[in-house]
């Protein structure tokens, strides 16, 4: 091996070690030192420093491994694992600082339309068909573009966040029960009321069922609004707020709705509705 010979001859002969106990001679102690060289190995080790400086930063977008892994897969067949968990800490840059998408301006919404597509083509296409159990679970919502109409139906009709009503959006959540095929969009609210009174604090439930349409596409029907206060009023029992007849509901608000799965994972899923929304739940 070329790299053995070259090592043995830059060594003395035994008898030069033997003759003299001081010191190495000078040629045996410079011909070490660039073996000694972390960043300038011929042997391909990985540098630890860099290695942790990737895996510890959440906006960086090449891959972590060595200098001789491959690099992350571009296809849209399951993706790789290191690319997308790093699309996915992409994603939620985007989007976690703009209250659910209230806040969100032309360049937010596009932002996060990259990152989610991106996130999306990584994840590669979604089959619920045989995997429904993906969407068990109680799921909360990060971020929805149709929030940045200013209405918390987005676009669908809904209370406005002006001040003629002032009202304050908390948590925003999704119930899904595979099994009984109910479907709750759950939202906590809090609505101004004139001084001195305090603010009316409530949790609204709208329940739906759910089927699914083909691979990956969910349609939800509207049953009933049921709404807890909290807060001050905590005391008041849940009460439930009929649907309306189909003859007296706006042609707007036809009772039901779909959307796709367009990513999901343990932990994360996105989805695109009817009318062009983008939205993103994390596991609650």
């Amino acid at each position: 091996m070329a790299t053995s010979s070259t090592f043995s001859s830059l060594l003395p002969s035994p008898p030069a070690l033997l003759s003299d106990h001081r010191s190495p001679p000078p040629s045996i102690r410079y011909s070490f030192s660039p073996l000694t060289t972390p960043k300038s190995s011929r042997l391909g080790f990985t540098v630890p420093e860099k290695r942790n400086l990737a895996a510890n930063s959440s906006l960086v977008e090449v891959s972590i491994g060595g200098e001789s892994d491959p690099p992350p897969s571009s296809s849209g067949s399951g993706g790789d694992d290191k690319q997308i968990a790093l699309l996915k800490l992409k994603l939620l840059s985007v989007v976690s600082g703009l209250n659910r998408g209230l806040v969100a301006s032309v360049d937010d919404l596009e932002r996060a339309e990259v990152a989610a597509k991106e996130l999306e083509t990584a994840g590669g296409p979604v089959d619920l068909t045989d995997d429904l159990d993906k969407l068990q679970g109680k799921w909360r919502l990060l971020y929805s573009s149709a929030f940045s109409s200013r209405s918390l139906g987005g676009s669908r009709p809904g209370l406005p966040t002006g001040r003629l009503i002032p009202v304050t959006l908390g948590q925003v959540f999704q119930r899904i029960d595979v099994f009984s095929k109910d479907f709750d969009n759950i939202a906590e609210v809090e609505l101004g009321a004139p001084w001195p009174f305090p603010p009316l604090e409530a949790t609204a439930t709208l329940a739906h069922k759910f089927e699914l349409l083909g691979t990956c596409k969910i349609k939800i029907t509207f049953e009933k609004t049921t709404v807890k206060t909290s807060g001050n009023l905590s005391q008041i029992p849940p009460f439930d707020i009929p649907r309306l007849p189909d003859s007296f509901r706006p042609s707007s608000n036809p009772g039901t709705g779909d959307f796709e799965v367009t990513y999901v994972d343990d932990t994360m899923r996105i989805t695109r509705g009817d009318r062009g929304e983008l939205r993103v739940f994390v596991i609650a």
